[in-house]
């Protein structure tokens, strides 16, 4: 669960209003919700190329 708030806190999204979506998706369901996030979240965040 921790691991997933600091990387949504962390990460830059599409779209800007996810970030607290989501925050508030794993505070309410922390299993489910890191779990979910974990699976979901991959096309949802922009990439950096270096």
């Amino acid at each position: 669960m921790i691991f997933c708030l600091v990387d949504v806190l962390r990460s830059d999204f599409k779209d800007r209003s996810i970030k607290p979506l989501w925050c508030l998706v794993i505070i309410l369901a922390p299993f489910f919700g890191s779990l979910i996030y974990l699976l979901a979240v991959r096309n949802q965040k922009i990439q950096y190329h270096r």
